[in-house]
């Protein structure tokens, strides 16, 4: 008999409004349709002998039940969301039970007509335990008068469906409630993965452009003495990699950055030279499948950051296969040290791709050899 409409709400200052949900447009009809019923108490306030005023007083009762149901049913989005939600939803249900109890010395037990759109209304407008509540009051209530009436006056088939009302809409509210609740669970688990995607990749480029950056910066320090255009030159360097940092932290925060294996090969090369490690980098990323190149750059971005930071390493050798990179350096090796943040996201990242990632100390119990298989 009726059900929850999408509240449309406005867009930020400027912006068009989007249109309008076509059932907050257009529910009023098909809510409109079960008023015919309705015309129950209608006929008896029109074909029994009545005073005139209690014809007119009954009619208007009517008229304003439908007006009240038809306007609250219309709002129910809005008052289980908003501010007073319960109070204005017993407001509207106090509303329709006044309007149901002031026919009742006119029609009798025709009043009961009233009660599936009362029972309705109220399984969707209040909390559902005193939705629950309603619903087997209405019904209890329509069974009493059963008993207590003639059974040729069908109020038997009027608690009938005060019953079947109240258990479909319960129904109804019930999964409607699991719904939303799952939705707000979906919800709340994109935030987090997006917060996690944003933390690793902000970690990934700062940790990756600030090694560079102190590398460069310590280098620059030995130089001033020694060669004063080479310490120009690399303190020129970390100028630009300080902008490039800056650019690529707004358009990872802005869901934009992709990282390029051709680019991380070269910065790779140029971080372990200016940290004095040897590096047999290859030059074409061709060698790795397409669908891996961003996932593995990424990889290659953390790695080389790791064997700068803290492996102590002389050489340092990146290998490509189709699906797979290979990072392996001669420095202290990882027995007994922690993972740290960068390693866990890989995983995190790498495991997303439906990989899997390796790291462990290399062969005599020396270097480190990190390995991800696609």
């Amino acid at each position: 008999m009726t059900d929850a409409c999408t509240d449309g709400r406005p867009g930020p200052a400027g912006a068009r409004s989007p249109a309008r949900n076509p059932w907050e447009r257009w529910g009023w009809v098909v809510r409109g349709v079960w008023l015919v019923f309705l015309i129950f108490p209608v006929l008896s306030l029109v074909t029994e002998p009545h005073p005139l005023w209690q014809t007119v007083l009954g009619l208007v009762l009517v008229a304003v039940f439908a007006v009240a149901y038809v306007r609250g049913s219309q709002n129910l989005e809005r008052m289980r969301r908003g501010r007073g939600a319960t109070r204005w939803a017993v407001a509207y249900l106090v509303l329709l039970v006044g309007c149901m109890v002031g026919t009742a010395p006119i029609i009798g037990g025709g009043c009961l007509s009233f009660l599936p759109f009362v029972v309705a209304f109220a399984m969707f407008a209040l909390p559902l335990p005193w939705a629950m509540t309603v619903g087997i009051a209405a019904t209890l209530a329509a069974g009493a008068a059963a008993v207590v009436s003639n059974p040729d006056e069908g109020v038997w088939s009027v608690a009938i469906i005060v019953f079947a009302v109240g258990v479909m809409t319960g129904g109804v509210r019930l999964v409607s409630d699991r719904g939303e609740d799952y939705e707000r669970m979906e919800r709340d688990l994109a935030i987090v993965e997006e917060r996690e995607r944003v933390a690793r990749d902000v970690h990934d480029v700062l940790g990756h452009s600030l090694t560079v950056v102190t590398v460069k910066a310590e280098l620059a320090e030995r130089l001033v003495d020694l060669d004063p255009a080479r310490a120009k030159a690399e303190l020129l360097e970390i100028q630009a990699l300080s902008r490039q940092a800056l650019a690529e932290i707004r358009a990872t925060v802005g869901g934009l950055r992709v990282a390029r294996l051709g680019d991380e090969l070269t910065s790779a090369r140029a971080a372990l030279a200016g940290a004095g490690i040897e590096a047999h980098v290859p030059d074409d990323p061709s060698a790795v499948d397409p669908r891996h190149r961003t996932v593995l750059a990424w990889v290659l971005r953390e790695a080389t950051t790791n064997v700068v930071r803290h492996s102590d390493a002389d050489e340092c050798w990146v290998e490509l296969a189709p699906n797979r990179l290979t990072v392996r350096d001669d420095g202290r090796g990882v027995d007994g040290r922690p993972e740290g943040n960068g390693i866990r996201g890989l995983r995190e990242r790498v495991g997303a791709a439906g990989g899997r990632l390796t790291i462990a100390t290399g062969p005599q119990g020396h270097g480190t050899v990190l390995e991800v298989t696609l």
